[in-house]
């Protein structure tokens, strides 16, 4: 750590311990790691280019903060042992579908972090980096029997969606007990936020039991006091554009459904709740906002029970784990112009961000412009779209964006792209997968390791039919 970032944190410490700061406000940390985490991102652009990262035989490139990801996960740990009696059972088990990449597994693994998967393809993942069962959630809507056996084989926890699953699992514990936890979701059914195919408790939301439904309540307590091995609860409440509150209206109303079961059964029956994930990301700037720490926080406030160690814990964070330490880095292959805008085309379109592309408004990214050498480009800010490599005119990452005006050579990165979008290709107009790459930018030199090769050609055509169906139709 240099002077001047050390008289920073030095400052920032007694801003931190001054009296009134409000429960869920951020810290001046907060403002100090995200200033830190912008400047690792510059020094890992820059050293991409000049170590052939990203060129032009691979002009697009995702990108991982391998730092930032560790801190994330301790911070994490930290926010619920924070408001947790010692001793409290805690699991954060990472939703998989956030960034389904076996080295990111293990690297969460190694800081404290298990899984929670909502697929055979998931929990396949999560086995290969070494996820243990009881670091492992299994959650789904459509869960097969096949799928629900190999879990309670296991020893896997697994959140039952609806009845007709309940009777699967019934039948299942009847014919091989299991020792896995199970429990039921609930859908609490306070609401949606500002986006609707992402709010998972509305009146109509297809996940869990409709807590408010009638006859749901009565049919919930009655299916744990008919099953004593029914020892868990969960909910997931928000994801992007859920306003913090109504999360945390979604857990209290799950935590009081655990106590009138508890009361009913005469005992400690439910033993963990499982409040799932889904905080929100600010995508406007590089500071985390709201924290783990703030969330944390709030449930204190407002449901002290949950948190006073009667139960345990389960969370399902993921794209508030991820998202603010992966970039997504792109040549600029071409700058025109139509109509006297300026217009940047790069590798980076709908392939890597496809909710960006196809829902502008409620997923703007910010776009960062760097010069052929990867350093910080400088200039007026001029409007200009910032357009991908896809046949369709929508494919575009920022529209009118004012930016240093891009050039031929230059690089443009598109940040907060940790979570759902390079991970998760869009194989338009057959577009390659691109590679990923974890960083760590130390004060000297900035090492790279390769997280997923590029997509090559071959495996392009093998995955269209392009191997041994190559006939499979002439004589049909």
């Amino acid at each position: 750590m240099g002077h001047d970032e050390e008289a920073a944190t030095e400052v920032l410490a007694q801003a931190h311990d001054a009296p009134g700061r409000p429960h869920d406000q951020d810290t001046p940390q907060d403002a100090l790691a995200g200033a830190a985490s912008a400047a690792r991102r510059d020094r890992a652009v820059r050293a991409a280019v000049e170590q052939g990262v990203v060129g032009p035989a691979s002009p697009v490139v995702g990108l991982l903060d391998v730092t930032g990801i560790r801190a994330g996960a301790a911070a994490l740990h930290a926010a619920f042992d924070a408001v947790t009696p010692p001793g409290t059972p805690v699991l954060h088990a990472f939703a998989v579908k956030a960034a389904p990449l076996v080295p990111l597994l293990r690297l969460l693994r190694s800081a404290g972090i298990g899984a929670e998967v909502a697929s055979p393809g998931e929990l396949a993942l999560a086995r290969a980096a070494g996820v243990s069962p009881a670091e492992t959630v299994l959650d789904s809507p459509a869960k097969t029997p096949a799928e629900l056996r190999d879990a309670l084989a296991l020893g896997i926890a697994v959140n039952a969606d609806n009845p007709q699953e309940l009777a699967r699992i019934d039948a299942l514990v009847q014919s091989a007990p299991s020792g896995s936890p199970i429990g039921l979701r609930v859908n609490p059914q306070i609401g949606g936020g500002s986006i609707g195919a992402l709010s998972t408790a509305t009146s109509t939301s297809k996940f869990g039991v409709p807590l408010r439904d009638p006859g749901a309540r009565d049919w919930l307590v009655q299916s744990y006091l008919d099953r004593p091995w029914l020892t868990r609860l969960h909910a997931h409440s928000g994801s992007q554009g859920m306003p913090l509150e109504m999360m945390v209206r979604g857990v209290a109303a799950t935590y009081e459904l655990a106590e009138e079961i508890n009361e009913r059964a005469g005992r400690r029956q439910i033993d963990t709740i499982d409040i799932g994930g889904g905080l929100p990301v600010d995508f406007a700037s590089d500071e985390a906002n709201p924290t783990h720490a703030q969330y944390a926080r709030r449930l204190k406030s407002r449901v002290p029970g949950l948190l006073d160690g009667r139960y345990g814990l389960v969370t399902e964070f993921g794209r508030s784990l991820l998202a603010k330490h992966g970039t997504i880095l792109a040549r600029v292959e071409y700058a025109k112009k139509a109509g006297g805008r300026p217009v940047a085309v790069t590798h980076a379109g709908v392939q890597v961000a496809t909710r960006t592309v196809y829902a502008p408004a409620s997923w703007p990214l910010r776009i960062a412009a760097y010069d052929p050498k990867g350093l910080p480009k400088s200039g007026p800010a001029v409007g200009q779209d910032v357009a991908g490599p896809a046949c369709f005119a929508g494919d575009l990452l920022a529209e009118n964006r004012p930016l240093p005006l891009l050039e031929q050579g230059d690089h443009v990165a598109a940040l907060d792209t940790g979570a759902y979008y390079f991970a998760h290709h869009y194989a338009y107009n057959s577009l390659a997968r691109p590679g990923i790459h974890g960083f760590s930018a130390g004060a000297d030199d900035v090492r790279f390791a390769v997280v997923r090769e590029p997509q090559t050609i071959d495996e392009i055509v093998a995955e269209a039919g392009g191997g041994a169906e190559r006939d499979a139709l002439r004589h049909l």
